[in-house]
């Protein structure tokens, strides 16, 4: 979840310029958590191969260790309540919630926990093992940094994180759903799956 990865006092200068001019201060080391007011994590998929349905989860935890010296040393996890799935609709909530799904009662989690940062050209990528209904994935998120920002109320430092990628839910044993007579799938066998994560580390000690 980091867009910078910087290793020299002139790539340190560079970053702290471009996100200064965003968010007024540098990057700062330290285990910075998920602030629920402010974090979606989202899904969408494709139904009757015309439009994306969104989706959230409501009730989750997470933390984001940031190593601003060396970035590949940092690392993100967090949880989600599968029976806080939201889309709007509560029929179709309920739904999601039965074994045709999420199978919620049996699976009440998701987790993720990362395992590899790592810079390929331009771009950053997070790594890690996701978990749902019982089966575990590695999963690569391309992130980027937003910025950070001093904390008035509390002294500490926010970031702002996002982060996006798609999986197959069928890799996940979720297979409810057929194909229409023109070919099309009635849901998405792809998911994607976006992070927009503001996090916040408290006042260092």
């Amino acid at each position: 979840l980091f867009s910078f990865g910087f290793q020299t006092s002139a790539e340190r200068s560079s970053v702290e310029e471009r996100f200064g001019s965003v968010a007024g201060t540098a990057p700062v080391t330290g285990r910075y958590a998920f602030d629920k007011n402010h974090t979606a994590i989202e899904f969408r998929v494709r139904h009757f191969g015309l439009v994306d349905v969104p989706g959230f989860f409501r009730d989750f935890t997470g933390s984001i260790d940031i190593n601003a010296t060396d970035m590949t040393k940092s690392s993100v996890e967090f949880s989600a309540k599968m029976t806080s799935v939201d889309t709007g609709v509560a029929g179709r909530d309920n739904h999601l919630r039965t074994a045709d799904f999420f199978e919620v009662e049996k699976y009440p989690e998701m987790t993720f926990k990362s395992t590899k940062v790592e810079m390929r050209g331009p771009t950053w990528y997070l790594t890690g093992d996701l978990t749902m209904k019982g089966v575990t994935k590695s999963v690569t998120f391309p992130f980027d940094v937003v910025g950070f920002l001093p904390d008035a109320r509390s002294g500490g430092t926010r970031v702002g994180v996002v982060a996006e990628t798609t999986i197959n839910r069928r890799d996940f044993g979720v297979t409810y759903g057929g194909n229409l007579p023109n070919g099309a799938q009635a849901i998405s066998d792809n998911v994607r799956i976006a992070l927009n994560i503001e996090a916040l580390a408290p006042k260092a000690q």
